[in-house]
């Protein structure tokens, strides 16, 4: 459990961000960023989502601090703005395989 006493603002901010790390869309394009830094249409090509959508979800993950853009010319590139987010998800992808292998276990029985 956590370590640090939970006010309800911070319970907020959290369940905010987890909330922008539940839409797959949004966990497709960070999984693409930490490849290294990406214009949209690059990140539209890699995942296939279209550019309206990628567009959308790169402001959300720029407020609530995911990634950071900078400007080069008419470009936007974006990168991840701290690679922390990944372990978070490394520590879930890490969770459901233990949770899988231990349903495989049950029903090999």
């Amino acid at each position: 459990m956590a370590t640090r006493s939970l006010t309800p603002e911070l319970m907020e901010l959290v369940a905010k961000r987890f909330k922008a790390l539940a839409e797959p869309a949004r966990l497709a394009i960070l999984s693409e960023l930490k490849e290294g830094e990406a214009n949209v249409g690059e990140i539209v090509e890699r995942t296939g989502q279209s550019q309206a959508a990628v567009s959308k979800h790169l402001a959300l993950l720029n407020d609530l601090g995911f990634v950071s853009r900078r400007k080069d010319g008419v470009f936007v590139h974006y990168a991840l703005a701290d690679g922390e987010v990944l372990v978070l998800c490394d520590l879930m992808c890490s969770r459901i395989e233990d949770e899988l292998a231990a349903r495989e276990r049950v029903l090999s029985r």
